[in-house]
Formats: structure tokens, sequence, C-alpha cells
């Protein structure tokens, strides 16, 4: 039987020349995952809805007020110039020097260190959000701060600008499911990474959870994979 209230979803398109979504480390080596992960979503959400850092308060409210399921789009066209070069999904590796470095116990370094960090390049993703019961935080609410940002938004890092606007409908969609959601916007299909159990019986866990008020602490979830027939 139909159920006669879909759920809704903002659709995000995660796009620009470069992307950086990090993953567990110390100063020395910062590699980045091969998707957005929920924590930088979330403060991908949080600039744009302007919320301080140190306000952990409203950041758990957030946090307890979305879901987010992850399209790799793999193969996608850029608009514009190149529009018919498919993405690559490339990641490369950039050389610091850095100071006052945090030590593994906290600390800081007194040297300089070297630093490798992680970037992927020629990488698209589209995002579609989903409410969680009693939120905090609503889809039109979120929806209104990433067409007007307080903060300036970019893709997992400061040196990662967006390459277009975020929102790829100006407002919420219906849909069965978050996959269901996905697939009304190109490329259509993809590997998916979603907190929805419907998408597939796959699961693996990712420490990328922020636990706000404890400096770059982290917990695990478990997510799903969906392995749908990608675009060419």
């Amino acid at each position: 039987m139909r159920r006669t209230h879909m759920p809704s979803y903002l659709i995000l398109r995660l796009d620009g020349p470069m992307q950086a979504w990090g993953t567990h480390t110390f100063e020395d080596y910062r590699p980045s995952n091969p998707f957005p992960t929920r924590s930088g979503l979330l403060g991908l959400l949080g600039a744009c809805l302007g919320l301080d850092r140190s306000d952990t308060q409203s950041l758990d409210a957030l946090a307890e007020s979305v879901a987010f399921t992850v399209r790799l789009d793999t193969g996608a066209p850029r608009p514009g110039v190149d529009r018919l070069m498919p993405k690559r999904h490339t990641k490369l590796s950039d050389y610091h020097t850095v100071l006052d470095a945090r030590k593994v116990d906290g600390s800081t370094n007194k040297f300089p260190i070297q630093s490798h960090r992680e970037y992927l390049f020629d990488a698209a993703f589209t995002v579609a959000i989903g409410s969680r019961p009693d939120a905090s935080f609503s889809l039109a609410r979120i929806a209104e701060s990433l067409r007007r940002p307080r903060f300036t938004p970019v893709l997992g890092r400061r040196s990662c600008p967006l390459g277009r606007p975020l929102l790829e409908r100006p407002d919420c969609i219906e849909a069965d499911d978050a996959k269901a959601a996905l697939a009304q916007f190109p490329p259509h299909s993809g590997l998916i990474y979603s907190e929805d159990e419907l998408v597939s019986d796959q699961p693996t866990w990712i420490r990328d959870v922020p636990r706000y008020g404890r400096h770059r602490q982290f917990a695990t979830r478990r997510i799903h994979l969906h392995r749908g027939e990608e675009s060419s």
C-alpha cells in the first residue's frame, strides 16, 4: 500500500575544482575520504546557518535533525566548456610545512613539521538531506540558509571553493526514500553511501561523527552501500 505522505529531501550538488573530506589524522598526514563525511556535511550546513563553533548546543541539535545519503557522481559531465569530459575522481597530495602543529598528546609542537594533505580532483557528489523525527532545524530553514549562507561554504577545507550553487532544487522534493530522491537527478545512478538501511544490506563503519565540545574527537557510525549501475 502506497504511503499518502512521502518523506521530503533537500538535494545538494557538491562540485568544485577540489574537495577534501578529512578522516582520522594528525598533522603530518591529512588524508581525505573518497566521499563527504558526516562531520564535513554538518560543518557545511552549520556555516550556511551561521552557527558558531563554540555553540555546541545548536551544533548538536543540527546533527540530530538531519540524515545524509551521498551519491558519487563519477562520469557526470561538467557544465560549461568541458561539458563532455567525464569526472575521474582523482586523489592528489599537496605538500606543506606547518608551525605549531598538534602532537598526539594534544600539545603544540615547537618545531616545524612536514605535512601532506590529500584532495579530490574532478569529483562530484549529489547529497539527499532527510529530516529526522522532532528535528530542531527544519529542511525549509536549512534550504533558506543554503540560498543565503551566513558564512562562506566550502567543500571540506577552506582551500576548496564551490564551483556552483549548493542546491540542485530551491526547495524540497518528495520521494519514497533517499535512493529514489537521488535517482531523479543526473547521472541518476552511482555508488551510494547512506545512513538509511533501506538503501542496502551492505554495512560498513566510519569514524566521522563529531563530538562537539571535545576538540577533534569523533564517534563511529554505520553506513550502507548501494552499488548501483554507474553512468558512463
